[in-house]
């Protein structure tokens, strides 16, 4: 077995991937953060805290058994590749990265936690050729909400953003619903059981500004139907709704231009089944599976092995 660490301290997960390269497959461990009921996210000084407690059980688990080397390490260091982005969650595993670098004298590659996404997304449904092609690809969580072209000339994730909210993230827009609710954080796959309850039909208007889209009215108007007395189910339903209209929109904008490139959708908010119903009723894309599609550290152990081998 040939391995490649991976190391991904995300705003809420902590999480740990060992890819083989031989057989394709990785050993995956993850933990969200814990936040209290009602709250609707960490400071960065608690999240640092709960990266430091979690990662040890992490790393116990992934390498119970383990005896295969280590060629390299990949680790996130910032949410995104541009200039200024930084979280200081992500130094938690960064820090963890140089020290095992130094004790196990192999490479490290430092990857953005969005390069990570994208990656993972691709493995997961065995289309790693994409990182070579130009494709446009979703990032959509509670963190971001970004259509990214990725250039594919040089398999590292080198992207442009093409669109993007200009006020709430989607995962934003349904965690805030779903606090409403008093489900508990972060709320997606809560409040996707609960909007599957809802028989009632829906409509919802996105609103773009070019291939931008906006989603703070959503929040507004989930309020008033709150005070209104809607039912749990039919608030539920909305915000899952109101999110897949915006995506939808920004996707349809994004093809005008663009042309028919391969669409890869990755991202919390993507493992929601109503959202990527609503896609695939009016696009050919994919998809990365549920398990890859949220935080993860996969995207960075396999970024570590094309890295060491392409370089």
């Amino acid at each position: 077995m040939s391995a490649y660490l991976g190391i991904d301290t995300s705003n809420y997960t902590t999480s740990v991937c060992l890819y083989d390269s031989e057989s394709g497959k990785v050993i995956s461990r993850r933990k969200l953060l814990p936040v209290r009921d009602g709250e609707l996210g960490l400071r960065q000084s608690d999240a640092v805290f709960h990266h430091v407690q979690q990662l040890s059980e992490l790393f116990d688990s992934a390498f119970d058994g383990f005896k295969a080397q280590i060629n390299a390490i990949g680790v996130s260091y910032a949410p995104r590749t541009a200039e200024g982005s930084y979280m200081p969650c992500f130094t938690v595993g960064l820090m963890v990265a140089k020290v095992l670098q130094s004790v196990l004298k192999v490479p490290l590659y430092e990857f953005s936690h969005q390069q990570g996404h994208i990656a993972a997304a691709l493995y997961s449904i065995d289309r790693l050729d994409l990182l070579h092609e130009k494709h446009i690809a979703f990032h959509v969580s509670g963190g971001t909400t970004e259509a990214l072209l990725v250039n594919g000339a040089d398999g590292f994730v080198t992207t442009d953003i093409v669109a993007k909210t200009l006020d709430l993230n989607a995962g934003q827009l349904i965690d805030r619903i779903g606090v409403m609710l008093g489900l508990h954080f972060p709320c997606g796959a809560e409040l996707e059981r609960l909007a599957l309850s809802c028989e009632e039909k829906i409509k919802v208007r996105p609103t773009l500004k070019g291939m931008d889209c906006c989603l703070s009215g959503g929040q507004n108007i989930a309020e008033k139907y709150l005070k209104e007395g809607r039912s749990p189910a039919y608030l539920a339903r909305f915000a899952m709704e109101y999110a897949a209209s915006a995506i939808v929109g920004m996707s349809e904008r994004i093809r005008e231009t663009y042309g028919d490139l391969p669409f890869v959708y990755a991202g919390g908010v993507m493992s929601d089944s109503i959202i990527r119903e609503e896609l695939c009723s009016r696009f050919d894309c994919l998809f990365a599976k549920p398990e890859f599609s949220c935080d993860n550290a996969a995207g960075t152990a396999v970024l570590a092995y094309i890295k060491d081998n392409e370089s």
